[in-house]
């Protein structure tokens, strides 16, 4: 068993943590609002550590799963931040979604410290979190993701190594931009349903099994139907965020994204009518019955 340290213990954070230490490992945990470090410790037990760097100190592996750039800056590169304390031939994963190139800077970064650094973003929200069922998408060196699967596999059901530094957030964002195009279509359709008179779960049951399926219909065709937006899932104002690294990451590479971004827009939409902490699926709130 590994002596591991986790910074960031939020609605994906956590349960993460919890994995690894159901898995037997010694866990110490940082997150900048202390009174969730406590929670965490008092139902899963380990230690507590006032800074990242604290964190790190001695640790085999440090995970982080944080909110974005800035945040993962700050308990990575600045005077806390853990790359100051970790071991050389320490295992650093990151289960944020931030842009691919602070993934980059952070792989430049623990290859002149010695550390074998993994971006592996992940899919499968909060249940897939809980369950310990999620997807992770690994950018990093050979010897990096060899080292940290092993560690991965108590809170995953599918790991994915795609390439080098980098390629791990930039798969987040093929399936951000897939996600949230997706359920426009859907969110779409259901309301041409409902325009047209006809019931709803007749239709559901017609087209699910075809070619029109998709996992957003199959899982959430029902609670859309029941504007039902607040059951945990992947929230509004997360994919907005997801969206926008996207989008700016296409300015770089070239790539062309007309419905995402405007998909993007109409999340925009969602979030004026206050609806940033609904499931991504309360795209469908904009749209006139």
């Amino acid at each position: 068993m590994a002596k591991l340290s986790f910074i960031g213990l939020g609605a994906m954070g956590a349960p993460i943590a919890g994995h690894l230490a159901k898995a037997g490992h010694e866990i110490t945990v940082y997150n900048r609002t202390r009174a969730r470090a406590e929670a965490w410790v008092a139902i899963h037990g380990g230690s507590i550590a006032s800074t990242a760097a604290a964190a790190a100190e001695g640790a085999e592996a440090v995970f982080t799963c944080v909110t974005a750039d800035g945040d993962l800056e700050a308990v990575t590169m600045r005077a806390d931040g853990c790359f100051r304390t970790l071991a050389k031939g320490a295992i650093f994963v990151d289960h944020s979604t931030v842009s691919a190139r602070l993934a980059r800077q952070l792989a430049a970064e623990g290859k002149d410290r010695g550390i074998l650094v993994v971006d592996a973003p992940v899919t499968g929200a909060e249940v897939g979190a809980r369950n310990g069922t999620l997807g992770i998408m690994c950018g990093g060196a050979d010897k990096a993701v060899a080292a940290a699967i092993p560690l991965m596999q108590a809170y995953s059901s599918r790991i994915v190594h795609v390439g080098g530094p980098g390629t791990g957030q930039q798969t987040k964002m093929v399936n951000q931009i897939a996600l949230a195009t997706t359920i426009q279509a859907v969110a779409e359709a259901l309301r041409f349903a409902q325009a047209a008179g006809l019931d709803t779960e007749k239709v559901f049951e017609a087209i699910s099994g075809g070619a029109a399926s998709s996992w957003q219909m199959l899982n959430r065709w029902s609670t859309m139907s029941a504007e039902d937006y607040d059951f945990g899932g992947f929230k509004v104002d997360w994919m907005r965020k997801d969206l926008g690294l996207a989008i700016e990451e296409a300015r770089s590479n070239g790539a062309s994204l007309p419905a995402a971004a405007l998909v993007d827009q109409f999340y925009a939409d969602v979030q004026a009518m206050g609806g940033g902490k609904n499931d991504m699926s309360a795209l469908i709130r904009r749209l006139p019955k």
